[in-house]
């Protein structure tokens, strides 16, 4: 599919583009902090419950993607609407709380951006069409997935899976690519980086890398097929390496160290997606 030359689009539609894109990574950002704490908080309790631990008997605060109101985690104090606007809010209080002058991480006014960048980067390649809607949701979970790997090391089911299966869907009518090769696809995904990680396993002992990132590279399968694996999987590999590299040969890193794959395989496949024809893909078949 050819791309689209974005200047065909009027303000309004561009304007529009750009509100929902913002408006996106705001939530974005909410689901990166909250989504890893709601799965500690439950594994805690199912630990404890199995184990047959002593608990609070106090009921629990509800803690989700909708309760409580955000809130600067130094002070406590709820952050106002007009502190809330993607990016501009960020700059103008130049990245400080506004009640107790905290810092506030540059990945919020990043992943904004980036929500931003994704829904135009589908209308430019699929047009205003439902297609392009699918396509920004794939690019919006990916960077969802990215951060919260970086961040807490974790890529949970509650988004690999839904990935997978919308991905499934969206090719029943063959949006991507047709439903055989997204079939294919989320199969192949999730056994090559089973079997490689079963293989560096019994040559090293060690753990490659974790089952989250077999998930998240089937579900990457299942949008774009198993074509575009290939040239996944050698994205993700090169810039792995080229982000561990230089400091483990400037001796600050140690060689040991894991390396968080799944930023790696979400930007792979974002590029793997926005840079597609209808016959080939980004350094693959």
């Amino acid at each position: 599919m050819a791309l689209l030359d974005p200047t065909g689009f009027g303000l309004a539609a561009l304007g529009g583009l750009l509100f929902v894109g913002l408006s996106v990574g705001s939530f974005l950002n909410v689901v990166i902090h909250r989504l890893p704490i709601m799965l500690m908080r439950t594994w805690r309790r199912e630990a404890a419950a199995e184990l047959g631990a002593a608990g609070d008997d106090r009921p629990a605060e509800r803690f989700n993607l909708a309760v409580p109101r955000s809130h600067c985690p130094a002070c406590g104090e709820s952050v106002k609407a007009a502190d809330n606007i993607p990016i501009l809010s960020w700059i103008r209080l130049r990245g400080q709380c506004a009640s107790c002058t905290a810092p506030i991480s540059l990945r919020y006014p990043l992943v904004e951006l980036l929500g931003a960048l994704a829904a135009f980067a589908a209308v430019w390649v699929f047009g205003l069409t439902w297609i392009a809607l699918a396509a920004a949701v794939y690019l919006w979970v990916l960077i969802a997935l990215a951060c919260i790997d970086l961040e807490s090391g974790l890529l949970p089911d509650q988004l690999t899976l839904p990935l997978l299966w919308c991905g499934l869907l969206a090719n029943m009518p063959g949006a991507f690519t047709p439903l055989a090769s997204a079939v294919v696809g989320a199969a192949a995904g999730y056994l090559l980086l089973w079997a490689t990680y079963w293989g560096f396993k019994l040559v090293t002992g060690k753990e490659g890398m974790g089952y989250g990132d077999f998930k998240l590279y089937a579900a990457i399968g299942a949008w774009l097929g198993w074509q575009a694996l290939p040239a996944v999987a050698l994205l993700a590999a090169v810039a792995g390496i080229l982000y561990a590299l230089p400091p483990i040969l400037l001796g600050r890193r140690d060689r040991n160290a894991p390396i968080r794959f799944g930023p790696f395989l979400a930007a792979a496949g974002s590029l793997a997606l926005i840079f597609r024809t209808e016959s080939t893909w980004l350094l693959g078949v």
